[in-house]
């Protein structure tokens, strides 16, 4: 079958613009004013939505900057900067979460009307810039961020994909076996979707990794869902499972990352957090595959630092 061009669209929901981003492989969703989450991962073939929803169903609505992530939507994947756990950090109060995750990103009318959705985000409390760009490749959902230092001097940063994942009957986890090796044996891993971690719910990491993907297959729906990555740049894969242990939800989180750990002072304390030098910025790309396609090498560019030129 021909795979017919991407398209791109908005539409309402509860009082919100979403903005779509699809084909004949994959249908992505992307709410701006609500730090730019993407509310919904659909395989268009299978009709799998992979990202997860609370019991009650999708409620969207804002949260203020001081807000514990428990208390926001909690609906689908989330960009968690600078840093994962609340912590102060050179004199700045960081909260839950980071910065960016419940406030609104503008969004680049010029690109969207070329079929890119860009958005960007200056973050209230660190001298920070972020951009994410997000395109439609075939079945590959690929993301480029831009993270810009306003700061004369280097920045330290923690970066992680925040997606929650609906499992479901069937799915395994897949890793390399270099990165399953760093998990120390977790029973949980292989099978998230049948077993339970103590107290019902856990985040381990494994650093560094060496090759840069994870992937859950499902061999009785034919479907998988890969995250590809450059392991250079971001050389740690966190997992978090939780059976009902947090808040009593039901869900599975890949995220790809720059730190072993979520609080950005342990983790510069540790030097395992990002660094972004003064009036510069990183750059770094990420691919989210869909369906059962055999995989190859991550769609990648090397990490670059840059003076800031002013743009963004």
């Amino acid at each position: 079958m021909k795979l017919i061009a991407n398209q791109c669209f908005t539409r309402q929901f509860q009082n919100f613009t979403v903005y779509v981003l699809a084909n004949d492989e994959v249908e992505l969703s992307v709410v701006p004013d609500l730090g730019a989450k993407i509310i919904s991962l659909k395989n268009r073939r299978t009709r799998r939505e992979w990202l997860w929803h609370p019991k009650d169903g999708l409620r969207l609505f804002k949260n203020q900057p001081r807000d514990d992530f428990a208390s926001s939507p909690l609906v689908g994947t989330d960009e968690c900067l600078p840093t994962i756990l609340p912590c102060a950090w050179r004199g700045r109060d960081l909260p839950d979460h980071g910065e960016v995750w419940n406030r609104p990103w503008q969004v680049d009318a010029a690109a969207w009307q070329n079929g890119r959705l860009v958005t960007t985000i200056q973050l209230g409390i660190s001298p920070l810039v972020f951009q994410r760009t997000i395109e439609l490749h075939e079945n590959e959902v690929r993301s480029r961020y831009r993270l810009v230092n306003l700061s004369p001097t280097e920045e330290r940063f923690v970066w992680a994909l925040h997606p929650l994942l609906r499992l479901a009957a069937g799915d395994e986890l897949e890793l390399p076996s270099s990165t399953r090796s760093l998990f120390g044996g977790e029973n949980w891993i292989d099978a998230p979707a049948l077993a339970a971690p103590p107290k019902n719910c856990a985040k381990v990491f494994a650093c560094p990794v060496q090759e840069g993907w994870a992937a859950i297959k499902n061999e009785i729906q034919g479907d998988r869902l890969e995250f590809a990555w450059d392991p250079v740049v971001n050389n740690a894969l966190g997992l978090w499972l939780t059976c009902g242990g947090w808040h009593g939800h039901h869900h599975f989180a890949i995220e790809p990352t720059n730190a072993n750990d979520d609080s950005l002072v342990v983790a510069a304390s540790r030097n395992r957090s990002g660094t972004v030098p003064g009036n510069g910025s990183v750059a770094w790309q990420l691919g989210l595959r869909v369906g059962m396609q055999m995989r190859t090498a991550p769609n990648t560019e090397p990490a670059r630092s840059e003076r800031f030129d002013g743009k963004c």
